[in-house]
């Protein structure tokens, strides 16, 4: 029995179905979890979104920031720009792709294990009991009658700093930008959008979230994505990243838990 974490898939349907003949992934026994945005820009979104849903129990999948933006399509959100999703959005099994969609986590974290699994980042202000509780009012709201008025209110950049005493839409945008979009922030965990690249190309006074020391998570050991420009490099001991940019002509990552163990397919751009 083995425990795979995988990287950005965003729709690399072949890469992923090769990465997985070559850790002899066995869905009878071994189970696989996927840090987020399985779709978007790759060739095969709609391939890829079936098979991680028809793996059922053998699959734990979170939402990334491209898995959003899917819903928010479907919501008629108008900011939604330069996406790859038509197939998906005509397809015969839209309805129950989205269903299954809207009820994937925004966080996992398996105790036994001692891993937990985020697409993006996290504050300094939360530990692994606040991280939780905020995923949970996003995941709440996504499976509920308001999920129309929350694709409404999803984007923005603002607020850009955590307050306990945040309501409503902004409290679930933070919480939101924070697991899916969040690179680099200052100190006091003000967040920054802007700056993509690898670490050193960032504006000055911003460091990468898993580097802030005062970051009530330090003890956690994660695993993420979204960053591609990190080439599957950090400098924190406990925090590793996933995303080694497949769809960019890197490679796809997949991280045994129970061993340690790293294993990466080279990808075509």
């Amino acid at each position: 029995m083995a425990t795979y974490a995988i990287g950005d898939i965003q729709g690399c349907f072949d890469p992923l179905i090769s990465l997985l003949e070559k850790i002899a992934f066995d869905p009878e026994k071994d189970t696989l979890w996927f840090a987020g945005d399985l779709i978007n820009r790759g060739d095969k979104s709609l391939e890829t979104l079936r098979f991680i849903m028809g793996l059922g129990d053998s699959a734990i999948s979170i939402l990334g920031n491209h898995d959003l933006t899917l819903l928010a399509l479907c919501e008629g959100n108008k900011k939604v720009k330069n996406h790859t999703l038509d197939e998906i959005l005509e397809a015969p099994d839209r309805d129950e792709l989205i269903h299954w969609l809207r009820h994937r986590p925004l966080l996992h974290h398996d105790k036994q294990l001692g891993y937990t699994m985020i697409h993006a980042g996290l504050p300094p202000q939360w530990d692994l009991a606040t991280a939780q509780a905020c995923a949970h009012e996003v995941e709440n709201v996504l499976q509920s009658h308001q999920y129309p008025e929350f694709m409404a209110n999803m984007f923005g950049d603002e607020p850009k700093k955590w307050n306990k005493k945040l309501k409503s839409w902004e409290r679930l945008r933070f919480i939101t930008n924070c697991l899916t979009r969040m690179r680099y922030c200052k100190p006091g965990g003000k967040l920054n959008f802007k700056d993509k690249g690898p670490v050193g190309s960032q504006k000055e006074g911003y460091i990468p979230w898993y580097e802030l020391p005062e970051r009530k998570s330090n003890d956690l050991k994660i695993v993420f994505g979204h960053w591609s420009t990190l080439f599957g490099e950090t400098s924190h001991s406990n925090v590793y990243a996933l995303d080694t940019g497949c769809l960019w002509g890197g490679t796809l990552t997949a991280m045994r838990l129970d061993q340690h163990e790293i294993h990466t397919l080279e990808c075509k751009k």
